[in-house]
């Protein structure tokens, strides 16, 4: 059986992992035959968002408890995860991944990231095991691998189709962190095979839920045909 590590950052887009992605993940990965772990830092959430107005909460979260109402509680912290436990990884997005695993929400390319999320990156490429990235999950890829002499092709989108974020700005910085930039619709992904990276655009573009489902789908069934 294949087992795959599926890293959260939370729950609800926009201050932890992007809820229908993360659902469609575990959903595809059990539909091409392989099992999943989720796994979260335990540590505070950088805000609380009202995601219906969009303003910020005076409380604060737990990451990995938050991540657990995903998980349906089977979660671990991934302090106690190593990628040779695991077949291949798996990062859904949603902006908890540029606020909770890494700062580049903030900071963009100079925004740091998570000590325990670049351990597992850069583990699952040094044991040559295939990694799925799924909207903002890219750059953490980009981060861990920053001068690792690591160089992958990822994908957070196009400008060719509409988008809700900046697709331009991201993909450059990106690149200046290493990464050759591929533009994507969400009815692709990009298959970086020498490093066994799959990544996938997911609601960085315009798209409803079955879009999304249908990226998703892909990029994993990718993925595991890497394994």
């Amino acid at each position: 059986m294949i087992n795959v590590a599926v890293i959260l950052s939370g729950c609800g887009v926009y201050d932890g992992s992007e809820i229908h992605e993360t659902v469609f993940t575990l959903l595809a990965i059990k539909q091409n035959g392989g099992n999943y772990q989720c796994m979260a830092p335990n540590i505070e959430q950088h805000h609380v968002l009202n995601h219906m107005t969009g303003d910020e909460l005076n409380e604060k979260r737990n990451v990995l408890v938050e991540s657990s109402r995903i998980a349906r509680g089977d979660i671990k912290d991934i302090k106690e995860c190593k990628m040779n436990d695991h077949d291949a990884l798996v990062i859904p997005g949603g902006f908890g991944a540029a606020k909770n695993l890494s700062k580049w929400a903030f900071n963009g390319p100079d925004g740091e990231i998570n000590d325990d999320v670049k351990r597992m990156i850069n583990e699952a490429v040094e044991l040559n095991k295939p990694i799925a990235a799924l909207c903002m999950g890219p750059t953490l890829v980009a981060k861990a691998l920053e001068g690792s002499g690591v160089s992958s092709k990822l994908t957070v989108g196009t400008t060719a189709e509409s988008s809700p974020y900046e697709i331009e700005a991201i993909s450059a910085g990106m690149e200046s962190v290493g990464v050759s930039p591929s533009m994507k619709t969400i009815r692709e992904v990009e298959i970086d095979i020498s490093n066994k990276i799959v990544s996938a655009p997911c609601y960085m573009m315009d798209g409803d839920i079955t879009d999304v489902h249908d990226n998703i789908q892909l990029a994993i069934k990718e993925m595991f045909s890497l394994l």
